[in-house]
């Protein structure tokens, strides 16, 4: 199959040019983002391959149905960029990759409460300008808090072993309870107790329109003070306006991120020569206990093999008429 493989990076390609040795499909790079206005660039292809920033709203999806477009490859868990059910209406398959890194995104996570905790990203400067002073460097055991966990899938489920393993107190929430987390003694409870008792707050939920801003200004507000707030799922999650204002009173003593609600206009480039535009992400820069990565908890070698393997084994099942396991469909 032709595939036009969009907002694509050296890594994305070196990673499906080895595994599309096995599948043998046409793979067409692009840098450019997908969206209603570089639609035209799949003109020739079957199939687009997007990441998490790529737009497929209405209007790009009935352009790529125009051009013969049957199928959509997602090469992340992720679908909130895609309108469901505008590609059902249009018979256009959509297929992504559920599982490819659940526990270096976890690893990732902890990363930021070890950095943030412990000051170790200032920590880095100072040392480097002979600076030994220990002051405005301390820190807390881990071990004894309390560690709240939104989202129990695969990732919340490798999260929430690892905290235990320093010796914390795993509580969560989830709408569906993972059995193996209850197996590990993690407590369910409701979503209002689990943000007002944590310690540490580590967000693994998608993105769906009941999770949107889920932790919004009334949520902070009932947060215990000076709470450590981690999000690796999906920037709206976490409403950063309300973000700022309790970073501002002390209600956020900690604020760790990933992934940010505005990311696609940020992430991804080189914008070191450019003054950025975004006020908001601007803000966060200046505070000195929010630590920032650029949408990386995903990011390691085992994860881009398995993306990249499971994203052409997807398109291949398509190809073939065979059921694909992966398919998603409009609720």
């Amino acid at each position: 199959m032709k595939v036009a493989v969009f907002s694509t990076q050296s890594y994305d390609r070196t990673a499906f040019t080895e595994a599309n040795q096995s599948f043998t499909h046409q793979l067409i790079f692009l840098q450019q983002p997908l969206n209603s206005q570089t639609a035209s660039l799949a003109k020739g292809c079957q199939a687009v391959c997007v990441f998490v920033n790529d737009k497929l709203d209405k209007a790009c999806l009935e352009q790529l149905a125009a051009m013969g477009i049957h199928t959509i490859a997602l090469r992340c868990a992720g679908y909130n960029n895609v309108c469901l059910v505008s590609a059902q209406a249009l018979a256009i398959k959509v297929v992504y990759v559920p599982d490819y890194a659940p526990e270096g995104i976890a690893e990732h996570a902890v990363g930021l409460i070890l950095a943030l905790n412990r000051q170790l990203h200032r920590a880095y400067n100072r040392v480097r300008d002979n600076n030994f002073m220990l002051s405005g460097m301390l820190g807390f055991n881990l071990h004894g808090k309390t560690v709240g966990v939104v989202g129990t899938g695969k990732i919340g489920e490798a999260f929430c072993r690892i905290m235990q393993g320093f010796g914390c107190s795993v509580i969560a929430y989830d709408p569906e309870p993972n059995p193996n987390c209850q197996q590990m003694g993690v407590e369910y409870m409701d979503f209002q107790r689990l943000i007002s008792c944590a310690d540490i707050i580590s967000l693994h939920c998608p993105l769906t329109a009941k999770t949107r801003y889920l932790i919004d200004d009334k949520a902070l507000s009932i947060m215990k003070p000076g709470v450590m707030l981690i999000n690796t799922s999906r920037g709206a999650v976490l409403d950063t306006q309300a973000a700022i204002k309790h970073l501002k009173n002390g209600k956020i003593g900690y604020l760790g991120l990933d992934v940010y609600e505005h990311e696609a206009a940020l992430f991804f480039s080189d914008r070191s020569a450019q003054i950025l535009q975004d006020d908001m992400f601007s803000r966060l820069l200046t505070m000195p206990n929010v630590l920032i990565t650029g949408h990386q908890a995903f990011f390691t070698a085992e994860a881009i093999t398995t993306i990249a393997n499971t994203t052409l084994a997807n398109i291949t099942a398509i190809q073939q008429g065979a059921n694909c396991i992966n398919e998603v469909t409009a609720p």
